[in-house]
């Protein structure tokens, strides 16, 4: 696998443990798993990793900031959401998602928003049952454990760690302000930004 065609040395991506996933694999997840340890657990395919963070941002540079929505229950998204946020314009919900807020327009906190990107779909499942309900498409991160039968685009990876969850969001922010013509050359911040030690 060469570097030149990956969006980050492979190195950074071996690092940030972006492709071990866990013990258990879903039947949604077996086609992006690599292969299993001897110790039980599943590893991700890089290349497909890869692509699909290349193709979400493609996806999701198609819409304005205003009409992206990322929703991140786990504490290990946080600081990456908001970093993404920060740079990218768009809007986030980091912690507990509140059921009806793209459903009900009578609720303080209703938005209105036309793609949404979700961290863990467990834990996020409130939010992608609201997406669903008023019919926007739904990114999510999978881990080899996810379901995915909600999802309109799996991006394959490891949703639980901080430094993981950090590499991704700098690449989807990186993609999505390239694909909006917004950046030349390398970005202005760092992805030390979006991750934690």
């Amino acid at each position: 696998m060469a570097d030149e065609q990956l969006l980050i040395d492979q190195d950074t991506y071996l690092k940030s443990g972006i492709h071990i996933g866990t013990k258990f694999r879903s039947k949604y997840m077996e086609k992006f798993i690599y292969k299993t340890r001897p110790d039980g657990l599943s590893v991700l395919n890089l290349q497909k990793i890869d692509e699909r963070i290349k193709y979400a941002g493609r996806l999701i540079a198609q819409y304005n900031p205003q009409d992206v929505l990322i929703v991140c229950r786990r504490e290990s998204g946080w600081k990456s959401v908001k970093a993404f946020s920060k740079y990218t314009g768009c809007k986030v919900f980091a912690g507990r998602y509140p059921p009806g807020i793209l459903t009900n327009p009578f609720l303080d906190n209703f938005m209105e928003t036309k793609v949404m990107l979700v961290t863990d779909s467990w834990p996020d499942r409130n939010a992608i049952k609201d997406a669903i309900a008023v019919g926007i498409p739904v990114i999510g991160l999978c881990d080899t454990n996810n379901q995915a039968n909600n999802l309109d685009l799996i991006i394959p990876c490891n949703n639980k760690g901080k430094k993981s969850l950090g590499i991704i969001f700098y690449l989807l922010a990186r993609e999505y302000l390239r694909n909006k013509g917004l950046l030349k050359g390398e970005p202005e911040f760092k992805l030390e930004e979006f991750t934690e030690e």
